[in-house]
């Protein structure tokens, strides 16, 4: 009873986060709407029918997966559905940070997820998430598109080839990581034992959270397909603080990303609401599927659909760029037709 309550408070604040972030877009949405009146057509609400299911369908697979939702929902809404990927970015920042605010209180208060690990990464990867941001608002789409395709196959190969370590083994903590003091003990309920853990690589591994804060400040993909190996692999962390920390971190790196393309207009209530409630009835459905499921099929699953999209964005990614090309041409050629007539008129 304890922890229903527990998970419907986790809930509760992640709604109302959501609605404190979505309610100015809404607003300003009305206000231009009210300024400059534009005839909406009559299936209008196909869409947010659309995304409602197609994430709820997500929602399953993420959570049967082990993957966020905006690892899927960027490349599979950017690549097959005729939104600009601007808002499916944003978007998709805010699904992975719903997911972390309703996560992150019970991780914290079960001493999965540690403090002391996750502030050093943390201020790390929302500084760049933040950069990231800002740099892929202002790169062309079709560029957007193609670097997300090729993005999403390297996340395929991590995924093929990346192995995971429940305890791994440190021999001793380095400098850094003892100054900063970031170790901890957590009580493991499946072998119920209380392991005591350390780090050690921590200034290698907070080398490649500026590149992991970077990718997902411009991707909108959140970042738990790379902070879970990072952590896990390389700096030492066990398993369970890997994976809870990494869903705590998504609350902070997003959250910094996502107020860049708020900022930019790039959140729409009519995406944003739909693919967050879909997101969330699905993981309550993934979490029961979970018990019965095959983690061998379901794996190979995720791998496919994420091939499938990487391979999706990056043809459509061409297809812009070569409209772009054929563009080029036909504009010089009006402006060399314009030049003559300039010169007689003078």
């Amino acid at each position: 009873m304890q922890k229903n309550y527990k998970e419907k408070a986790g809930l509760f604040m992640a709604s109302l986060v959501c609605t404190i972030i979505l309610s100015p877009a809404w607003s300003m949405a009305q206000e231009v709407a009210a300024m400059t009146p534009v005839p909406v057509p009559g299936d209008w609400w196909k869409w947010p029918v659309i995304l409602l299911g197609v994430t709820f369908v997500m929602g399953i697979i993420a959570v049967l997966g082990g993957v966020g939702g905006g690892v899927l929902y960027v490349p599979i809404m950017g690549g097959f559905f005729p939104f600009h990927i601007d808002f499916v970015r944003g978007t998709g920042l805010l699904v992975a940070l719903c997911g972390a605010l309703a996560a992150g209180p019970g991780l914290l208060k079960a001493n999965f997820a540690s403090l002391r690990l996750a502030l050093p990464v943390a201020l790390i990867a929302s500084t760049m998430a933040i950069v990231g941001a800002m740099v892929g608002l202002a790169m062309p789409p079709h560029v957007v598109q193609l670097s997300l395709g090729a993005t999403i196959l390297g996340i395929v190969a991590i995924m093929l080839s990346a192995k995971k370590s429940a305890v791994p083994d440190v021999p001793a903590a380095d400098a850094l990581s003892s100054a900063l003091r970031i170790c901890g003990i957590y009580h493991d309920p499946a072998t119920k034992q209380d392991i005591n853990w350390k780090i050690h690589r921590t200034i290698p591994g907070l080398m490649l959270f500026v590149i992991i804060g970077f990718m997902a400040g411009m991707f909108g993909l959140g970042a738990g397909w790379a902070n879970v190996p990072v952590l896990n692999l390389l700096m030492g962390a066990p398993l369970k603080i890997s994976v809870a920390t990494s869903k705590f971190l998504l609350s902070i790196t997003d959250t910094s990303a996502a107020w860049i393309y708020f900022n930019q207009g790039c959140i729409i209530p009519m995406m944003v609401v739909p693919s967050l409630v879909g997101i969330m009835l699905g993981s309550f459905v993934g979490v029961r599927l979970l018990k019965v499921a095959k983690p061998g099929f379901i794996r190979w699953m995720v791998i496919f659909v994420l091939l499938f999209s990487g391979g999706k964005a990056m043809q459509k990614g061409y297809q812009e760029y070569q409209k772009v090309n054929n563009a080029k041409p036909a504009v010089s050629q009006q402006m060399e037709q314009a030049a003559p007539a300039a010169v007689k008129t003078h």
